[in-house]
This record gives C-alpha cells, structure tokens and sequence, in this order.
C-alpha cells in the first residue's frame, strides 16, 4: 500500500533542511531545545553534547517514529514512495498537532484533521500537493527557508524526488 521506510531522497531532504547541530540549541522557533538533525524531546537540554553517531541514531530513531505515524494515519491510503518520503519529511519538522495547541498534519488547533491530510485520505494527490505551500509561516510570519523546504516537500511528493 505504501513504502515502510523513508528513502535515500527523503532522508536527504530532511537533513537538508534540518542540519546537523552536535551541542544542544535553543530553537526560538519552536521554543524547545533541539540537537542532532532537528531532534527535540526531554532527552535535550541546555548544554547537551553528542558525537555525530549519535546525532544519526537520533535521526534513524526519529525516522521510525514519524514513518510509523504516516503508515498509521494513512492507512489504506496507497502512497508512492515520493508521497511517503514529503509526508514523513513534513510531520517530522511541522509535529503531528494538538487540538487547542498547535497545528500539525493530523490535527489542527480546532480538532480538525489538516486539509493536506484530508486531502491524501480523499486520494486527491494532486490537491494535497498545493497544500505543502501554505504551511511557510512561523508566528504569523512567513519564512523563506520553510517556503524553500515546503516547495521542495511538494516536488518530492508529486515527482520522488526533490532539489
């Protein structure tokens, strides 16, 4: 129905985008401490190091996190591998969502599902690719890196690859 594990494109995307940071970092954007390529949780704190082993592991870790939400949510959906790659790619820097707190792919702050997400359930792929477009704005402000990152989510979406 869809690929189990994100590919040599989309994991290229994301440390793209990401970067690789080994001392822990205070994202003023997300206000939470983050490390590695973009990793956040309880494990990362104020002056925090780690090797860059590490920093992949957190990554291949994170991975299987975020693809297991994908195969989850979108179960019964078929997914080509690009599709697969931009989704996992997505939720990994926008976050699943939270009713009353923060928009993600799967829910937004009203409780709904995101329309990139209603879209991929409707199978209307070439709908759900627009939608990664909207998705550039930080605070109300929009952002030329997640405008670049976003175009790029969507060409590996609709073409499996990305530049």
């Amino acid at each position: 129905m869809h690929p189990d594990k994100t590919s040599e494109a989309g994991v290229s995307l994301i440390e793209h985008f990401e970067g690789c940071r080994l001392i822990a970092y205070w994202d003023a954007t997300g206000k939470v401490w983050t490390i590695g390529w973009g990793h956040t949780g309880l494990d990362v704190y104020k002056g925090l190091v780690i090797t860059q082993a590490v920093a992949d592991a957190m990554l291949a870790q994170d991975l299987i996190e975020r693809e297991n939400a994908v195969k989850k949510f979108f179960d019964g959906v078929p997914l080509t591998r690009g599709q697969f790659d931009a989704l996992v790619s997505f939720l990994y820097n926008v976050g699943p969502g939270k009713r009353g707190i923060k928009s993600g792919l799967f829910v937004l702050t009203n409780g709904q599902p995101s329309t990139l997400a209603r879209k991929v359930l409707a199978r209307d792929y070439v709908g759900a690719a627009e939608e990664f477009l909207k998705w550039i704005y930080s605070g109300g402000v929009p952002l030329r890196g997640l405008e670049r990152r976003r175009r790029a989510e969507r060409q590996l979406f609709l073409t499996g690859a990305w530049s």
